[in-house]
Parts: structure tokens; sequence; C-alpha cells
């Protein structure tokens, strides 16, 4: 991903970041059986195996299977008279009725006439950590003729690249293996070296990004077809029948079914096929899961009070199928909002306990993503949503415990910059991963706070009485003591801190931290530094600077002087807001620097935080609710604008007419359920009720969608999974902030800013 700090202004915050003893809820609740619910996760003693040091490699595929069931968004159609293509808004359909890898495929039905031209192009889906990609020597696609179309009648298909630079047309129905069917699934296996000529090279597999099929034949003629399971391939050689895969267990919710099997080797097993059978009727093929992610699967019915049984198979790399596992029962309910809601935690939890990274214990930026890869703030996150499953009961607390010392090792020897982490860095070996380009190859200091943010609920949350978590609490609080909070200070006299230090290129960066943002925790931090503090008056110099730099900054970010003098006093959609820039921003402004900081015992001289964020969240449904673009679901029941994944890339929207595409993440309400909780129960209904189909996965909400581009991430982030199951936990039992605002360390700054 290409990254302009600089020129983004402030939108590069967005981009940037992101056993002894009773249990702390014990001691709070009085009947931890009405609160607590049953069933943990698998306690693990290793990580499963992943390949360690080498990144690992995608395969190019622009078609597998779609989770939105309209159109594809990757997809682009051209019709000229009097060909013509059937498109959805100008994109090809999905359908349902035809599946080679179930449960969809793309629709192609055309008019070929002579005189006219039509042409579809597939785009190859890009997010965020999927740039490593396999060598590849095949056009592997596979294709149904519904219709009396003959071979010669089938689409010409060529690739292409970037730069829109197009190779050249080959005829499709010559490349079919075997005998050709119809009404038959059809394999089509196309050498690249076929594309390759003057002016377009296709030994870079990795260089191409769409697959293009165009008209053939002028025949005059409507014709129907769909194709599946596109994908640019290695040649494999014979390789061993897969074998039979072993379903674990089905566990039913209110409307999906949480799968469970034994890992796979995903060299040889490239997809687990899973069957359904409902109402004591045959198994039908319902879904595939790519083995290399995940060894889950959750399967949204959308209808409680229903029996199911389950059986999988495996798929290799040559799409052989294994005989069917032993079936296992699964019955739907119907749940209570208590219910529901350690449902959705206990999901976004297992985003970091299953998800983390084998070496570190740390989370991952995204999944799917880098899997080498581990982000700090995330990570940060993730420690108090694992605090909040071991209190939840989902996982053991030995296994907690164990987790937590994995991770302070691997801090301890990772790399470190003036005490401070980098944004990213290797799992397997803590070495610094400049992913945002080379000068993201220092400290970062936000991150780190969002880091010492978990690492301090967890040294509140561990017991002095255990020898073994006493000495991880010891630990943590040398790692906390060593951060040089003052040397990102760059200047004796500066009044901002900075964001980032390189030992390359030193300052380079040059990003001032000034508030109102996600970044107040970095000055509450820095000024309760017990060993390298900065002043307390630097939150009022930086943090909540009034100087000319400060309002200049704001201004540029949110393009109105309101707020440019960090407080506002103006009233938004009739909510009066003290401070914030614009009418507010984003949502995760409210979430990340007070997922441990509670927002109740935070004040200064302008406001009451919890008061404030309450008011922000406020004006967010207001300006949903009126829906100034008449996006489509818009209103009380879906609304949270927020940073998140998107159609176009990743963005910090926010309920102002220029940064509002109709993207909506789960994360921005749900995460916001301290400061409107009746109303975050209403959205993650409908997310949830409405919307699962697409939506929910064993990680809990994908990262966001947009129903009007027919889009949703197939991507869940670590930024924004655990908001939802912290901020969730205080809501109901104020767990996280309990425990991080126990440290007497934070107390002492929290006073210092009022004075």
């Amino acid at each position: 991903m290409k990254h302009n700090f600089i020129k983004q202004g402030m939108g590069a915050l967005f981009l940037f970041i992101v056993l002894t003893g009773t249990t702390h809820a014990q001691d709070k609740a009085s009947s931890k059986n009405d609160v607590y619910g049953s069933g943990h996760f698998d306690v693990f003693t290793e990580f499963p195996t992943d390949s360690v040091f080498k990144e690992h490699a995608y395969t190019q595929v622009f078609y597998e299977n779609s989770l939105m069931t309209d159109s594809w968004f990757y997809s682009k159609i051209e019709h000229e008279k009097p060909s013509y293509i059937f498109n959805v808004e100008g994109r090809l359909p999905v359908t349902e009725n035809h599946a080679f890898t179930p449960g969809n495929s793309l629709k192609l039905q055309y008019r070929s006439a002579p005189g006219g031209n039509w042409r579809t192009e597939l785009h190859f889906p890009e997010w965020r950590g999927k740039d490593h990609l396999k060598s590849s020597d095949l056009l592997n696609l596979r294709m149904k003729v519904l219709d009396e179309t003959k071979p010669s009648e089938l689409p010409k298909v060529a690739l292409g690249k970037e730069d829109e630079e197009i190779s050249r047309f080959v005829l499709t129905g010559e490349y079919v293996e075997g005998e050709f069917k119809q009404r038959e699934w059809l394999k089509i296996t196309i050498p690249l070296a076929v594309f390759s000529g003057k002016n377009f090279d296709a030994s870079s597999a990795n260089q191409i990004t769409e697959v293009v099929f165009q008209q053939a034949s002028d025949d005059d003629r409507e014709h129907c077809l769909v194709i599946d399971q596109v994908e640019l391939v290695p040649e494999i050689g014979p390789v061993e029948a897969p074998p039979v895969p072993e379903l674990r267990s089905a566990r039913g919710y209110e409307r999906h079914v949480d799968l469970v099997w034994e890992p796979v080797d995903p060299s040889r097993i490239r997809y687990i096929k899973i069957y359904r059978s409902a109402g004591g009727k045959d198994f039908e093929p319902v879904a595939v899961q790519n083995t290399e992610y995940m060894s889950r699967y959750a399967d949204f019915t959308g209808t409680p009070g229903e029996k199911y049984e389950y059986r999988i198979s495996a798929l290799d790399r040559h799409y052989r199928e294994s005989d069917l596992s032993k079936p296992v029962q699964a019955e739907t309910r119907t749940m209570s909002d208590a219910k529901i809601l350690e449902m959705v935690q206990q999901a976004c939890i297992r985003y970091y306990w299953e998800g983390g990274e084998p070496n570190s214990g740390l989370a991952r930026e995204n999944i799917p993503g880098r899997k080498n890869m581990i982000a700090t703030g995330a990570s940060g996150f993730g420690i108090m949503a694992l605090i909040t499953g071991a209190e939840r009961g989902f996982i053991e607390h030995e296994a907690l415990v164990s987790r937590l010392d994995k991770i302070v090792t691997f801090l301890e020897d990772g790399d470190r910059f003036h005490g401070a982490f980098a944004h990213f860095m290797d799992g397997p070996t803590g070495k610094v991963e400049p992913f945002f380009g080379q000068y993201d190859n220092g400290g970062d200091l936000v991150e780190t706070s969002f880091l010492v943010q978990g690492l301090l609920t967890a040294r509140q949350y561990l017991s002095k009485e255990n020898e073994r978590e006493n000495r991880i609490k010891q630990r943590i609080t040398t790692l906390w003591e060593e951060i040089e909070w003052d040397w990102y200070r760059r200047y004796d006299d500066s009044p901002y801190l900075y964001w980032h230090w390189s030992p390359d290129h030193q300052w380079h960066i040059d990003h001032k931290l000034i508030g109102w943002n996600e970044t107040m925790i970095t000055y509450i931090l820095a000024i309760a530094s017990p060993t390298h503090p900065i002043p307390a008056d630097m939150y009022y110099s930086g943090w909540a600077s009034q100087d000319s730099t400060a309002q200049a900054y704001r201004t540029n970010w949110g393009q109105t002087s309101d707020g440019s003098m960090y407080y506002n006093g103006n009233t938004y959609h009739g909510v009066d807001l003290d401070v914030g820039v614009s009418n507010g921003g984003p949502l995760f402004f409210t979430h990340y620097a007070y997922m441990g900081m509670d927002p109740h015992k935070v004040e200064d001289r302008y406001t009451n935080y919890f008061k404030n964020n309450q008011h922000i969240a406020r004006i967010n449904y207001r300006y949903c609710c009126e829906n100034p673009h008449g996006f489509p679901g818009y209103g009380k029941d879906m609304w949270g604008l927020t940073a998140s994944d998107g159609p176009w890339g990743y963005k910090a929207r926010e309920p102002v007419s220029r940064m509002d595409d109709g993207t909506m993440a789960p994360t921005g309400a749900l995460a916001s359920f301290p400061y409107l909780p009746e109303k975050a129960m209403q959205a993650l209904k409908t997310y949830y009720r409405e919307y699962g189909q697409f939506l929910w996965g064993p990680y809990g909400f994908r990262d966001a969608f947009n129903l009007s581009e027919d889009w949703v991430a197939p991507i869940y982030m670590g930024l924004n999974q655990a908001p939802v199951a912290v901020m969730i936990e205080n809501h109901r039992s104020g767990l996280i902030w309990d425990l991080f605002m126990e440290n007497q360390e934070i107390q002492k700054a929290l006073n210092a800013i009022q004075k």
C-alpha cells in the first residue's frame, strides 16, 4: 500500500496506526453463572504450524466465491450495440444456482452480434497484506455452459496489468480439457506463455491484475454460461489423494453454526468443503473454506430453532475430493441479548487467541493478510481482549498467563527504539517491519502507547501472590519504564511529542501529536511515566495546543475551523460538542484511547470525556439517521462511521459528506456500547440478523461493508475486532476500565492535567 504521511495531514493518523487467587470479575460479580457464559476456546499448547520466517504466499485467485449475492464488485462490464452482456449496475451478476466451489459462481449471459462487442473484466481482489503471491504457470478456470453454446461461441480471454496493458486474446473453447459437454463443469487450462507477445510479458504472473473476457463470435444469438474458480496457478504434478478430514465440533448459536475441524496441511489440502443437512434431507454442499486461513467456518443459516447435520470433505489442489467425514449435529436457538453480546465478544476475541502470530503471541494486522507481521497497537488491544476472554470463561486462566509470558518474552527480545516499539514487527524474528515504507522503520510512539495500555491492564490483572504471574508483572514494569517518552519530545523545549523516530532517517516523518484524535493516551502515558516523563503542561502545549501550528493542523485535516482551537463549542444535529474537530471525527477517536482509560474519570479544563465521547457518538448516530447521501441501509439500525477497510481501500470515514462514501464498519457502533448502549444493541442485532449471511464469520463481523457498492470486506482487522469485545465488556462490567485505572501512575497523570 502506498502511503503519503505528510500530504494526508490528519489522515496519516488513520492509516499509520492504527494461578492462584481470585479473578477480578469474581471479586465484582456476586453470581458469575448469571453473568459469564460457558464454553471455553480450545486451550492450546502451541499455535497451529505455519511456515515460519518465509512470508505466506497467496494463490492469485480472481474469483472463488462472492459473499455478496447480487453482483461481483471486482468486475466491470462494457458492451457496444447490438451486442450485449447482462449486468447488474455495470458488474457481473452472481448466481447461487450453480457452483463449482460452493456457494456461487458468476453468470455470463451475452449476445454476440455482428458489428458489436461485449467485454467483462475480473480484477484481482486486493487487501492489506496480500502482497506475496505464488509464482504461476497457468490460467485455470471452470465453466459450465447452460444452453446450446458451441466451443467456438465461448468468449475469448486475455490478461491485463495495472498499467492497462492487455495481452493478446485466445479462444477459451480451444483449451477445454477433455470432452466438451454442455451443462457440466468444464476445466479450461491455458499456459501463461500463450498470452505473451511483443507488448506483453506474462512470465511475471504477480503483475497480472485482471482477467478479461470478450466476444469471440458474431452468431447474433444469446448465450448463457457460468464461470467459477478463476485463478493463476503453478503446474502441479501428481499428488496423493486427499485424506478424510475430521470434523471436531458443530455448535449452534442464534442464526449460525460454528464448525471446527482438525487442522490440515495447506500444502496438500486447498479447501475444506462443507455439507449441510436440514430436516433429515440429503447433505448439500454449502461452502468451501480456504485452509490457508483457519480451521473453522461459520455457517450462517439465518434461522433459530433448527437442527442441522454437517459433514466435510477435503479438496486438494487438483480439486479431487476426499470421502465425507462422520456427521456432527448442531441446533440453532433463540438467544437473549446478554448471550448475543457474549457470542460477539467470543468471536472477536478468537481473532487474537486462535489468529495470533505463533512466535510472538501477538496480533496480526488483518486476517487474511500477512501471517508473519504483527501490529503493535492492535496487539495492545488484543491483550485487553484476551483478559476479557479469560474473565468470560472463554480462555483458561493458566493458558492466558502462558500467552502473556510469551508476549512479554517476545517484546523483551524484539527491536526497540529508545524503548518504543515499531508500528509493525516480524513475528518470527522480532525485527521492525517497515510496511508503510522506508521511513517507517523505527519507534512509533502512538502504537507503543496502545500496546502499553494493554500491558498495564495485564499488569493489574496478574496476581502478586502467584510467583509466575508476579514475575510477568515485574517484566511488564521494566518494559514500561524503559520507554523514553521524553526522547520523543525531540527538542528540550518542544511543546509537542512526535509520532515517529527512525534510526536511519531520524525525524523525517516529522509528525507532531496534536489532538483531537486517538492520541490522548500517548500524552497521558508520557506524563505518567515513572522514569522518562514529560511535563504535565505538555498536555496543553501539545495535545490541546492552541498555537498557530495546532490550529493550522486541525483546520487542514478537518477542512473547517470548527474545533481548530481544540475546544469546539458548536452544536451538530442538535448535540453540543465541547471538544473535537469538525463534528467530532470518526468514532475510533472515542475508542482507541479509552479502552483502558475510563473516560468517566478523564477531565481537563474543557470537558469530561465520557460526556464528550457520548456526544460524538450521538452526532454520528443522528447523521446516519439523516443520511444526507441516501445510502442504502443507513439509519437507526445501521450507524457508526469510523476507520475501516472499504471498496477503495482503508479510510477514516466520519459523519461529514466528504468523508462518507456509504461504507459502514460494525466496530463503529459496537465499540460505542458504553456511550449509546440501546442504539448499539439495535445495530448489532441488525448486523447479525439482517446482514449476517455476508457479514458474520469465524472472527465475528467482517471489517466493513457497503450496500450501495455490493461490497463487503474479506478481512477482519486487528484494530477493529478488539474494541468491539473490550468496549462491550466495559459496558457490561467495567472490567478493563477498572484494571487500567488501578495503575497509580495513571491516576497521578490524570490529576496533573486537571490543575
